[in-house]
């Protein structure tokens, strides 16, 4: 099958990783794929798929939005046109492109689906505000016209739903993790940070992902000399947190880390792995934490705490973050079985529900669908 993608290559995000580890895996099941996204020039980095490249001119673009230039419709009008493929795939990058693609495709008769990335509160929240309920109801009229779109959640379906989306145009299929490459191993890491336990955040340092109640709760539970919190990733609150939570609280900054194997390492080395975000989709980073058998606790937002349920790592009100660390953080600390019982569970979980392989399977299924009704307009509700 010939699959025009259209995602994000940078910079590094959590849209970045569904992208590579998705068309990788396409490409590995024999699938003729070709990558669109914004970018000067053509770019190889580690770990990407080998693919021919389309890049998008662009004005701006950062981790949450892209804004193109006004050339960018026609490039990739031209690109679609000589890539003729059987069918266009868009991982939305929150750019105008996402919404123009739609008649860009029923123009050439090319059949679309969508991947919805957006991260929102989770289950039994009012979402009455917010920057993300309002991308929410931005979007719902423009996903209506695209033959497909997957998202990663019941509840984010039924969100949708209640905004307008037809609901047979919605596939949950839930963020999928490679097991055998995200797996539990041996690691150096406890040895070089001269730790006996190890906790650890990845993910960007920014509000809605509430590092900050994290690193007041680790200050206030006076943790021992020897447990030591890793810090893995960039974002615009960094600078202002880490003159205040440091080494000498026993909190390491490592940065934004590019080499997956180095991440890997350090997952595999650690005890517990910590996401206390007020809005989320469904993590890769929680994913990829749970795969390598680390104890996970992370806040009922999005799909997390979805995946985290009955019993397959502890889940935080968002109300209560701090007051919930100050008593877990030690808990974890001072007993080791509690970790590797959860970390076994939280392994099981992503074995049953959420393996790359299944994910890549359910697409290539929702593809075979989708072509099947080819003829169908790109006209909402049809």
């Amino acid at each position: 099958m010939r699959i025009a993608w259209i995602g994000k290559k940078t910079p590094f995000c959590g849209n970045v990783t569904y992208s590579r580890e998705i068309t990788n895996s396409l490409l590995d099941r024999g699938h003729d794929v070709s990558f669109l996204h914004f970018a000067q020039e053509e770019s190889h980095a580690d770990n990407w798929p080998n693919c021919q490249e389309f890049p998008l001119p662009f004005i701006y673009k950062s981790q949450v939005y892209t804004i193109p230039t006004f050339k960018a419709t026609k490039v990739l009008t031209e690109s679609l046109r000589r890539i003729q493929p059987d069918i266009v795939h868009a991982s939305l990058t929150l750019s105008p492109i996402d919404f123009i693609l739609p008649e860009i495709c029923e123009e050439l008769n090319l059949p679309l689906v969508a991947t919805f990335h957006t991260p929102f509160t989770g289950k039994g929240a009012k979402l009455v505000s917010g920057t993300q309920y309002l991308a929410y109801q931005l979007y719902a009229p423009s996903l209506g016209h695209y033959h497909r779109v997957i998202v990663f959640s019941q509840i984010q379906r039924e969100l949708l739903v209640r905004l307008g989306v037809p609901l047979k145009k919605i596939s949950v299929i839930p963020n999928g993790v490679d097991v055998v490459k995200y797996s539990p191993g041996a690691s150096k890491i406890k040895t070089e940070f001269q730790a006996e336990r190890l906790f650890v955040y990845q993910g960007r340092i920014a509000p809605e992902k509430n590092v900050e109640s994290l690193l007041r709760a680790w200050r206030q539970s006076e943790m021992r000399p020897d447990t030591k919190l890793l810090i893995v990733g960039n974002g615009p609150l960094k600078s202002a947190l880490e003159p205040f939570y440091n080494a000498e609280h026993g909190v390491i900054w490592l940065g934004f880390i590019a080499d997956e194997n180095r991440r890997i390492e350090i997952l595999r080395g650690s005890d517990v792995f910590i996401l206390p975000s007020l809005v989320e989709g469904l993590s890769l980073s929680l994913l990829e934490a749970m795969a390598c058998g680390l104890a996970c606790l992370a806040t009922d937002v999005g799909a997390d705490g979805e995946v985290l349920e009955d019993g397959a790592g502890i889940v935080i009100n968002t109300k209560s973050v701090r007051s919930q660390l100050r008593t877990l953080l030690p808990l974890f600390q001072d007993h080791r079985e509690i970790a590797t019982l959860l970390g076994h569970k939280a392994r099981q979980r992503v074995l049953e529900r959420y393996t790359l392989s299944n994910n890549i399977t359910q697409v290539e299924m929702l593809y075979q669908e989708v072509l099947g009704h080819k003829s169908i307009p790109l006209t909402k509700g049809a």
